[in-house]
């Protein structure tokens, strides 16, 4: 039974059996536990200069996961930068794309831009008479719906340039829904805005903004201004009132001159 037993269970035991302690092992057990001590405390005693060391160096070295602390630039004013257009007019589209993006690309963190429309109110219902009809009405109050919900220009500026680029089918749904969806607009809200108290809403914002227009005596779609002052027009495919020029390179270097100005 004994070496079947043993058979089974072929290996090492699991505890193995314990050995007699002679003298010389005594002595060789003592010399090791003396070896082990000396040499925990010769690697775990700091010198107190070395602790403080530690301590210093704890306080004052950055973390390697540390993000760098972005200091915002409060000291400059921004500048105020706004363009005029009416949403299905032509040379909105030029104006936008080959003078507002572009420049906007380059100081958007210098100014404080603001797009406005060009109407005429009317009296006798508190409402709005656009050049190109109610469909370009629309389309103002869509675009400053976009502007109101999205206030980042990157976004809503990027909305209107694409609806822009398609200006006479504004305003029709499959037109603002595809637009919507390639600048992370949610239509349903833009479209609430749009309709709300059965339209008042919108209408009111367009008056506020064509009286805006009309007090800055601007007339014509697309005259861009800086710092509250006409820069350039853009009217019947071509570019008029532009003392400064009219590129992109001309209007970032007016910004930034007078961003500097304002430090």
């Amino acid at each position: 039974m004994d070496d079947k037993a043993n058979n089974n269970n072929p290996g090492m035991p699991l505890i193995p059996p314990r050995r007699g302690l002679s003298p010389a092992r005594f002595l060789l057990a003592i010399g090791y536990l003396a070896i082990v001590g000396f040499t925990y405390c010769y690697f775990h005693s700091t010198p107190p200069n070395a602790r403080n060391y530690d301590i210093l160096e704890q306080v004052t070295a950055p973390h390697l996961n540390q993000r760098p602390v972005v200091v915002q630039d409060t000291q400059h004013e921004l500048v105020p930068l706004e363009a005029h257009i009416m949403s299905k007019c032509p040379d909105a589209k030029d104006c936008l794309r080959d003078l507002v993006l572009p420049t906007m690309q380059k100081v958007l963190d210098k100014v404080n831009f603001t797009l406005s429309f060009i109407g005429t109110p009317t009296e006798h219902d508190d409402g709005v008479a656009c050049k190109h009809g109610a469909e370009e009405c629309l389309g103002n109050i869509i675009e400053l719906c976009a502007q109101r919900l999205y206030p980042d220009p990157k976004t809503y500026l990027g909305f209107v340039m694409c609806l822009t680029k398609d200006y006479t089918h504004i305003p029709q749904r499959s037109l603002i829904e595809d637009c919507a969806l390639e600048h992370a607009i949610d239509f349903n809200v833009l479209n609430d805005c749009a309709t709300k108290d059965d339209g008042a809403f919108g209408q009111n914002m367009l008056r506020g903004s064509v009286k805006r227009t009309a007090a800055a005596g601007v007339t014509k779609s697309c005259t861009v201004r800086l710092n509250n002052e006409i820069y350039c027009v853009r009217d019947n495919r071509q570019w008029k009132e532009c003392p400064s020029g009219p590129s992109v390179n001309d209007l970032v270097i007016a910004i930034q001159k007078l961003y500097r100005q304002r430090a």
